[in-house]
Order: structure tokens, then sequence, then C-alpha cells
């Protein structure tokens, strides 16, 4: 047969190894997908050592980086030695020749495979536990640098007189440690018994022993360390009851020991260390006595003691001595807790007054007078105007200003202090023409200026808006000359490449041109090799490649101030809402930052994300923090953003907060003295909102100091609702020029209204120093009411039922228009609360609210009038007589003039005839929806209609019969059914405009 090629003799199909040159290239391949992998990992790591050499606070990188890594190092080595030695041991003391039997048979198997891989295969299950624990444990390099920075808190605790900087700053470390050693006793315990039966040194089906005395001896031992670490736990739950939080009729998260901890669980936890302690040794006696039974009596009567004196008997005195006499027995623990959480919220030395509520004097001209320079009453609400601002001063689609805007201190022309309504004009990437890669993060780059309008004042273009003091593109006005490019703010949440060859979109006087950034922040692009990292951290590949980039190319990222100093400081909390000032030439965003810790003994807990939040936090401001329970908090920092050039200042603030001590140990140059603050920027510094609210819901219990008060909940606050918010949530507080009973000159304050628990009426009213310049900063007074006084949703309630209030809405429904409320301010005056606020319309061809109506209450008076001075006016019963310096400096409406009214029946047609024209000049502006031609059309109307009832002769005067004028009656009309009565409202036309129009 002839050779097909398959025989011994035919030709072979040879396979081999892959050729040189495809190994090479395998090998290649391989090495470059490493270093591929490689460079991801360490990207991220070098773009964010490269942000922070960039804004100065590289040793906050490298302070928290090499902590981390040797918490990693040390814990992550200390469980891999502890599981690897117990394993080797656990395989020496394996026994040399093993039982014959079905069990061990199985084993063999397992033996025989695993046997040449034994070192492999320990090394791999011990870095893999060591790489599980170094990462958890890099976790609390936190805990650690408190623990080794700790300060004294000069305090002691009542019950174990330690200071407290042992259970805020020891403590925790000493539970790390202690969580840690039960891990790794567990773990190798776990680890060597698998070992131990493995090998034959534990039987569980073979006949004979169950365990070797090797196998008994060595996990005896871990037995007892694992018992003598219980003891340890035993021990420090004696300190951990004094921040234990628990439920408690008299307050919610209280916190603290409480009789029955004292006078049960604390001699429990005593007994129950030395119980464990003679079971440790029990166990490690094993070592020499071979047998189990003495150490499994021992652990059996530590669970039997943990159950019968650790829970049985608290339980016993809990029913039996405490409940039948709770409030004598718990009034000393009572005590300690309300000194505790009183000094720890810092609202100690609030000052509680009673106060009656109602007022003190019935004359009303001296009410009038009071009410002139009670307060600057702010007219204008950061949280209502922000879309005028948006109308009027965004100028272009891709600029924005906040929802809520801010409210500061400003001097004017004269050198006298205003409250301003403050917002920046912030770059919008939603509202560019054209969305593109060059356009988004290249050509717009940057916000352009800020924008202010007075806060007791309104505008006349049109009527009702701000009255601006810095407005325009570029912005001009009371602030001078100041560098108004915004490149970080609170909406600049993108990333901007500026300064290379691609030119980005500006302003200047006579309108767009192009600029190149000149400020010194960011990071460098001009190298490749940082090019190429941000383009694998940022998942944006056309950073390594784009001609856009080139020398001088900078990177801005974590744009934010909130970001920027969460970042340069990890270790504060930062408050929910940065404010802009400017400041020396330059436009500063300040942030509030606090120091907070959950071990202040007695001090109850808080949730600060629940806390701070309020009716204006849903959609408009975040809250410090969502889920962080604390029992000690202060305003310890004061942090500055240059919103040109990124640059972080974080001043010290508190200067006696420990916690801040031990940060600024850890953490050294990165907070500046309080000394080194400028003045201009002390100026504009003022008390946080979302301190101030932590402390008023603290105060709704904590301002009754009498245990047994204290106790019966008899005198428990609540903050209410915003009665002008449809959103439910509590009212926010309000800054406010003002003065309290007792004082001779206005302060810049932080206020807040309480509500007894349940009831509607006003329980009291908060107010707070928040001047920072002044030397009363922080001082905290509250008005106890003693009678019975509206509460803010009772005078909402009646303002919504007033008749002027009706017809104005029902006026408004004809013309497609809402009404929304202003902020509610509360202002005591002679002994009672004057309540005013500022109400708006939104709607037609109008979309944003204009200052239309201003409501005001005293007592039990409530008015509604077309501006402040005539609200005041109303709500006394008198006109002010211009003795005293009006509250705002609101021009007279068109018509009105100090000058005496004329009088006789030619003045009373002149102003009927000037009724009817307004009357018909307001028709056709309500028809053309021309709102500031309408509302120089009431003004007018208002004005001659008083002008009409001022003219009317009295009956039966002589002046009367002598014109031979025949008298008006009260309810004449003029033509076109406008009243010339004395007290009616202009509003009145309107509502006739609008049934004629319908």
């Amino acid at each position: 047969m002839p050779d097909r090629g398959g025989g011994p003799t035919g030709p072979r199909i040879r396979v081999g190894r892959p050729s040189r040159r495809a190994r090479t290239l395998l090998m290649t391949l391989g090495v470059l997908a490493v270093l591929a992998m490689a460079f991801v990992m360490f990207a991220g790591f070098w773009t964010d050592w490269l942000w922070y050499r960039s804004v100065a606070y590289s040793s906050v990188f490298t302070t928290t980086l090499w902590t981390k890594i040797g918490l990693f190092l040390v814990f992550g080595l200390l469980m891999a030695i502890a599981i690897g030695v117990n394993v080797w041991l656990a395989h020496r003391l394996r026994p040399p020749l093993s039982a014959m039997s079905l069990e061990q048979q199985s084993l063999d198997r397992y033996r025989m495979s695993i046997a040449p891989y034994k070192k492999w295969v320990l090394l791999a299950v011990t870095a893999l536990v060591g790489l599980i624990a170094g990462a958890s444990a890099s976790g609390q390099w936190r805990t650690w640098l408190m623990y080794v920075n700790g300060t004294s808190f000069g305090q002691k605790d009542p019950q174990f007189q330690l200071d407290v900087s042992f259970y805020a700053f020891d403590l925790p470390w000493y539970r790390f440690m202690l969580g840690f050693g039960f891990a790794a006793t567990v773990l190798s315990l776990i680890a060597a018994a698998l070992t131990h039966y493995l090998y034959g040194g534990l039987r569980i089906t073979s006949p004979g022993a169950r365990a070797t005395g090797a196998a008994t001896g060595h996990l005896s031992v871990l037995l007892g360390i694992f018992v003598s670490l219980k003891a340890v736990a035993y021990w420090l739950d004696r300190y951990g009851l004094a921040v234990k939080s628990s439920d408690f009729k008299a307050t919610d998260n209280w916190t603290g020991l409480r009789y029955v901890d004292a006078n049960a669980y604390l001699p429990a936890k005593t007994i129950l260390f030395c119980i464990a302690a003679i079971c440790a040794v029990l166990f490690f006696a094993t070592l020499w006595r071979r047998t189990w039974q003495l150490p499994v009596i021992g652990f059996g009567l530590m669970v039997l003691s943990a159950i019968l004196i650790g829970g049985l008997y608290p339980a016993i005195v809990q029913k039996f001595q405490v409940q039948p006499n709770e409030q004598a027995k718990e009034a000393p623990f009572i005590q300690k807790n309300i000194n505790a959480t009183r000094d720890a919220y810092g609202i100690d030395d609030a000052e509680v007054d009673d106060y009656e509520g109602q007022a003190t004097t019935e004359d009303d001209t001296k009410l009038r007078a009071a009410a002139n320079t009670a307060a600057s009453y702010r007219v204008m609400d950061p949280n209502v105007v922000s879309p005028a601002f948006q109308q009027l001063q965004q100028r272009r689609n891709y600029y924005q200003f906040p929802k809520t805007l801010d409210v500061d201190r400003y001097k004017d022309k004269d050198g006298k202090e205003q409250d301003t309504i403050i917002g920046l004009r912030e770059l919008n990437i939603q509202g560019l023409p054209k969305r593109n890669w060059i356009n988004d993060h290249f050509t717009y780059t940057h916000g352009y200026g800020a924008i202010a309008a007075r806060g007791t004042t309104t505008g006349t273009n049109p009527t009702g808006s701000p009255d601006f003091t810095e407005s325009g593109l570029p912005s001009t006005g009371e602030f001078g000359k100041y560098e108004q490019r915004i490149y970080y703010g609170e909406k600049t949440e993108q990333y901007s490449i500026v300064g290379g060859p691609q030119k980005e979109l500006d302003y200047e006087e006579d309108g767009e041109k192009t600029t190149s950034y000149e400020g010194d922040s960011g990071v460098s692009l001009s190298n490749s090799f940082n090019r190429a990292a941000y383009a694998v951290a940022f998942s944006e590949p056309q950073i390594m490649y784009s001609g856009a980039i080139g020398d001088g190319s900078r990177i801005l990222y974590n744009r934010t101030p909130k970001e920027r100093v969460e970042a340069v400081a990890p270790w504060l909390t930062i408050d929910g809402d940065a404010y802009p000032a400017v400041v020396d030439g330059r436009i500063k965003w300040i942030v509030d930052a606090y120091t907070t810790t959950n071990g202040y003994p007695y001090a109850s807990r808080t949730t600060l994300g629940d806390t701070t939040a309020d009716s204006l936090t849903t959609n408009q401001r975040a809250v410090v923090a969502q889920q962080n329970q604390v029992n000690y908090i202060r305003n310890s920092v004061k942090a500055t953003v240059d919103a040109y050039d990124g640059k972080v200042k974080l001043y010290e603030w508190d200067t006696k907060d420990p916690v801040l001590k031990t940060w600024r140990k850890a953490f050294p140059g990165t907070v500046e003295p309080r000394g080194d603050i400028p003045q201009e920027l002390m100026d504009h510094l003022r008390y946080p909102q979302d301190l101030f609210k932590v402390q008023r819901e603290l105060l709704t219990r904590y301002h009754v100091e009498d245990p047994a008060q204290f106790y019966s909940g008899s005198d428990a606050w609540q903050v209410p609702d915003d009665p002008t918010n449809k959103e439910p949530g509590s009212v926010p507080p309000y800054y406010l020029s003002m003065k309290m009973p007792g004082q001779n000159e206005q302060e810049f304050s932080l206020t807040t209204t309480f509500t007894p628990r349940g009831r509607p009426n006003l329980g009291a009213f908060m107010a707070v120093n928040a001047d920072a310049a002044s030397k009363d900063y922080g001082t905290m007074r509250l008005l106890r009411v003693t009678s019975t006084v509206k509460g803010p949703g009772q005078v909402q309630s009646e303002l919504n039922g007033n008749d002027d209030v009706a017809e104005f809405v029902r006026n408004l429904k004809g013309t497609d228009s809402d009404i929304e409320y202003g902020n509610l301010l509360t202002v005591p005056l002679e002994g009672g609360f004057l309540y005013i606020e500022p109400v708006y319309t939104r709607g037609g061809n109008q979309n944003y609210p204009l200052l239309r109506k201003v409501a005001a209450s005293y007592g039990s008076k409530i008015v509604f009038e077309n501006n402040l001075k005539d609200a005041l006016n109303a709500v006394f019963g008198v006109e002010d007589d211009g003795s005293t310096p009006p509250p705002d400096s609101d021009d007279p409406p068109p018509g009105e003039t100090d000058d005496p009214p004329a009088t006789g029946s030619a003045a009373l047609k002149k102003a009927i005839a000037d009724a009817q024209k307004a009357y018909s000049d307001g028709e056709k502006a309500l028809q053309e929806q021309d709102w500031p031609a309408y509302g120089k059309a009431q003004e007018a109307l208002q004005d001659a209609l008083e002008r009409a009832a001022a003219a009317q002769p009295k009956a039966g005067s002589e002046g009367d019969k002598a014109d031979g004028a025949e008298k008006p009656e009260g309810d004449a009309k003029p033509e076109g059914d406008a009243k010339p009565e004395g007290d009616a409202k202009p509003d009145s036309s309107a509502e006739q405009a609008s049934d004629q129009g319908s």
C-alpha cells in the first residue's frame, strides 16, 4: 500500500513553541497591559497629589497618605502574622500518626493535594487576610490622629472624673484596638482549628480522644486570649456608659448614665470583668492541666452571669426601684445631661428672659416712633427674589444666580451699614448656545460679577423690583472696582482648561471680548505625562491630544467652595451655605466650618442632617451633613475661597476649642491664627445658620434647667413650620438688623421663633448677635413669652383671611398672576411683637416676583398696605410725623407730599377727575398687562382718592353752604365707577377692571 503520509515514514506536522518573534510580541503586549493597568491605578493618586500641591496644602495629602499607609502596613502585618503563626503552630503540633478511620482516610486526600503547595497556600491566606485588615485599619486614620494628638478639654465627666478628651479621643481608639484584637483572635482560632482537624489534632468521628494534648493547649490559649479581651471590653463598657445613647421619656437621643446604669449596669460590668479575668486564667491553665473541664465551667459561669447580672438584675432595678418614682430617681442624672448638653452645643450662656408679649404702652404715636428704629425691616426676601435677579440681571442665558441669595452688610455712600441681598452671576453650562467639548471646557469658563440690592427698599424700574446697588455686565455700583471673574463658585461643577492657546469669552465696558486666565491656580497641562494622567482620571481622551491645550494650559477642577474646603481640611464638617463677599478688590466665598465629636459624656446626640433641614433645604440649599451624629459642635474655623484663583485660607475662629487644637497638631501650618483675619473680611463674617439651627433645636428642650420640669416636658417648645412656604419644613432662621429689649442700637442678628409643643401661639423668640466684628458676637438671647400671643402660623392664617388680601387675590386671578409670601419677620417692640411680611406677585408677562404689598400685625390688628411705611402707619393707626428716621428709604408714592391737602369743592372735583383718569389708565394697563404702568396708575388712584376724602367739607359747614356745592354722598362714585371714598383701596378698581375685562 502506498504511504498516505500518516505512517511513521510520512511527513509530520510539528506543533512546537511559538516563534521567538511571536513570544517577544506576546511578552511585550503583556508588559504593556500591566503598565497600562498600573498607570490607570497611578493616575488618580498622581492627579490628587498635583491638585493638593496646586492649592499649597500638600502637607494634608502627605500626612493623610502616610497615616493610611502606616496603619495599613502595621495592622495588615499584625493580622497576617497572627493568622500565619497560628496556622504554622497548628501544623507543627500535628500528631505523627493519624488513626486509621474513614474520617482520616478522607482527610488524607486533602492533605496530599495541599502538601506540595503548603507554603504558597499559607502565604496566600495570610496575605488576603492581611490586605483586608490593613484596608479596614487605614480607614481609622482620623481616630489615630485624634488619639496621638489629643488635647485636654480641661473638664471632667461627673461620673468617673476623667477628662472629656478620654471619651472624645482615647476611647474610640481603644475600641478599635479591641475590635481588631477580637477579629485577629477569632480568625486565628478558626484557622488553627481547621489546621488541627486537617492534620488529625482534632477528631470528630474517629475513635479515641477528640483532641490531642497539643491541640487542646493551643486552642485553649486562643480561647483564653478571647476571654481576656472580653474582660477588657467589660471594663471599657463601664466608661462607655457615659456616652451611651438610649431611649428615655425625658428626651430623644438621651446620652449618658441613668439611675439603672449607675446602680445596676456599672457594678454588673465590674463583676463581669472579674469573672472574665478568672475564666481567662482557667483557659491558660489548660496548658498544664490538659483538660477542658474547669475552663468550660468558668465560661458557662461567665455567660450565666452576663444574663443574670448584666440583663436580669438591671431590669429588676428599673422595674421595682426606678419606675415607681422615676422623676426623683432620675433627677441627678437629668441635671448632668442638661449641663453637659448645654455646654457641648454652646448654649449654656443663652440668656433667657420673661417677656409679656403685650404692648407696655397705649400711646400709638410712641409705638409708631419706636417701630422706625426697632429694625431694618428686610422687605426683600433672599429666598424669593432670586428670579428677579435672574430676569433683570442675568444678561446671558449661560449665567445664573442661586435659588437662595445671601444676606450681608455693606456700607452705602454715606457710610451707613445696610442689610444687602447679594448673589453672584455664575456660569450655567446648560444655557450655552451650542454644547461641545471646546465650549463647555475652554470658551465658557467663568461667571462675571456680583449683583447686590438693598434689603429694605424696592426699585422703581419696574416698581417692586429689587433696588440694585450693584448691577450690569460688567457690574458697576457701590462696590467700586474689583476682580469680577468668577472661576470658582457654588454652581461651577465642571472642569475648565484655561491659559493656553484657546481663548475664553469675557466682557468689558463696551461689550464682549476674549481673555486668557492669568491666575496661578489649577494644575499645569504643559507636559504630556500630566495630560495623560488627567485624560485617564477624567475619562476624557481629548485631553491627551487636543490642539486647544498647549504651553500655559491649566486645568481647574474641584471648583465649588465646599469641595475645596472639604478637600484641604477633611477633618472639618462644612456648613451647607457658603456666601460671597467683595473684600479688598476680590470676591471671596466665606465658608463656615465645624469641629465635631460624638464622644462628649452625657451630652445628647443630634443628627446634623435632620436638625439643619428646614423649608428651604428641600430644593434651594444644602444641609450641613446627611446622617452625621454628633454631641459636640463648634464653629471653630472660618474659611475663604477666592472666586478668581481658588486660593483657600483657613482661619482659627474658636481659640478655645480642644478639637481644633488637636487637628492643628495633626496638620500643623494649615490653619492661620485668628489675628490674621483682615478687618475688611471680619466685617462680613457672620453667625452660621446651620449651627444656629442645631442650637435652636436643642433649646426647644434644653432652655429648661430644672430636672423636674425637664422630665415633665411642660415647658417644651418646637420650631414652627414655615407658614409662608408650601413645602413642609421648619421656618428658616432670618438675618435681620434689629434691637432686642434693652438695646440702644440695632445689631445684625440671626432670629427665630418657637411655639409651645402642640400649640400654635408664640412661645419664645430668639436672636443671636451675628456680627463677627461686634464684641457681643454670639450672644444668644431668648424671650420667653408669658402671655398668649399669636404665633407665625396664626398671623399667616389671619392674613390669608383678611378682606383686603382676599380682594387682592381675586384681582390677581383675573390677570393670571400668583401671590408669593416673603419672610415673616418677627420683631420685639415695646413689650409686644411686630410681624412684617412682604407680599409679591408673579405672573402674566412678568415671570418673576415683584413686591406689591406689605402686611403688618401688632397685637390684635393686622393690615395689608402698599408699602412698609403705610403698613406701619396703618397698624398703629397714626401717621409717621417724621420725628424719627424711617425704617427704610422708600421714596413716597407719586402724588404723596408733605404739604397740607387742599379742601373745597374745586379740590374735590379735581380729585374726582384725577381718580377717573387714574382708574382708566389702570384699566388700560391691566388689559395690556403693563405692570409698571399699572402700579403707577394704582398709586395715582390712591392719591386722588385720599385728596377727594380730604377735600370733602364737613356736614353743615359754612364752606359747604357758601360754595353751594351739593354734599357728595359717602358712596358716590365718579364716572367709571371709581370710588372717591376716603377709605377706598386702590385695588378695588383693579377688581372692577378685572370684572369688566372678564
